[in-house]
């Protein structure tokens, strides 16, 4: 079995601690089944997804699951009220949030019976999840894909600073792709894992074909992080990331880059496949993915190399 069974399969009732990234335009139904099925936590990835989009998805995760699973929501999203009131209307029982103040919605999720991680990336914003009640933290390192934190901090770093700055549930976050990866987060401090780049380029990820091609021939150093001044996004180079690049260079403020990415560029990249002139958000540890998986291949791989890393430091 994958990791000894420990506080955050005991909060989330899973059989190993394993998190599937709640990504825009990849975590759909068909993906967070298939890892809930596993024994994982599935979550809907509600930051891509219209309000009618989201019941669908909760209803067809009640037909493809009996097995625990969440829904994970940016709390920048427009219509953020309308979602959380449809996640307990429809008897959701995790819900992750990121992207905002902890304390803004964990009381009233915790009165609807709901249990409440938030993703952080510093031990200053991890002890703020502790004083607004929330039920685990995963702290998400600079190596993630996507929306990240503006301190830079590794995984390496970030999961000891906030093991000692808070006694809550840990789950670490940017850089797990491997079961050895989830053997290191483990002996600094965590307690789980939340993967999102190899979910992300599983098949039964909603993202597009070209992008999952695109993905799975990085080399090392072809992703970066970039828009600071809107919010830090580590992306695929390419067409559009050269013209971000060059206005950043020559200190170009957010509205100019703002016109730069255009109208909805992570659907553009992720979803319809707009390789050049899209938004291509993946982790660094995609250079390390060379095929596109199943989820039942993808965690019996990493069930396999955690034991193999165990008994290869035992000896």
């Amino acid at each position: 079995m994958l990791m000894k069974k420990n506080r955050i399969c005991d909060l989330f009732e899973i059989e190993v601690p394993v998190i599937q990234g709640g990504m825009v335009w990849c975590s759909g139904w068909r993906l967070a089944s298939a890892v809930s099925n596993a024994g994982g936590l599935g979550l809907l990835g509600a930051g891509s997804m219209h309000p009618e989009t989201l019941v669908e998805h909760i209803r067809k995760m009640n037909q493809a699951t009996d097995k625990p699973w969440g829904i994970n929501i940016p709390l920048m999203y427009p219509e953020i009220g309308r979602l959380m009131d449809i996640i307990v209307d429809e008897g959701v029982k995790v819900v992750f949030t990121s992207a905002g103040s902890p304390k803004k919605y964990t009381d009233f999720l915790h009165k609807a019976g709901i249990k409440v991680a938030h993703v952080v990336s510093s031990s200053k914003f991890a002890m703020k999840c502790e004083e607004a009640g929330v039920d685990a933290i995963v702290a998400e390192g600079f190596e993630a894909g996507g929306h990240n934190g503006r301190e830079e901090t590794t995984t390496m770093a970030l999961i000891p600073q906030v093991r000692k700055a808070t006694g809550l549930p840990l789950i670490a976050a940017g850089g797990i792709g491997s079961g050895a990866a989830i053997v290191a987060a483990e002996a600094l401090g965590a307690e789980g894992v939340q993967i999102g780049t190899l979910f992300a380029l599983a098949k039964e990820s909603s993202a597009s074909d070209e992008f999952k091609e695109r993905c799975t021939s990085l080399e090392e150093g072809d992703t970066m992080l970039c828009l600071k001044k809107i919010s830090p996004t580590r992306l695929v180079k390419n067409q559009l990331y050269s013209l971000i690049a060059q206005a950043e260079a020559r200190g170009a403020e957010a509205e100019e880059l703002r016109e730069i990415l255009g109208r909805a560029a992570s659907k553009r990249g992720i979803f319809e496949g707009d390789i050049e002139g899209g938004e291509i958000e993946i982790g660094q540890i995609a250079s390390q993915v060379k095929s596109v998986d199943s989820v039942a291949d993808i965690m019996a791989r990493l069930k396999q190399e955690y034991e193999e890393t165990l008994n290869r430091i035992s000896r």
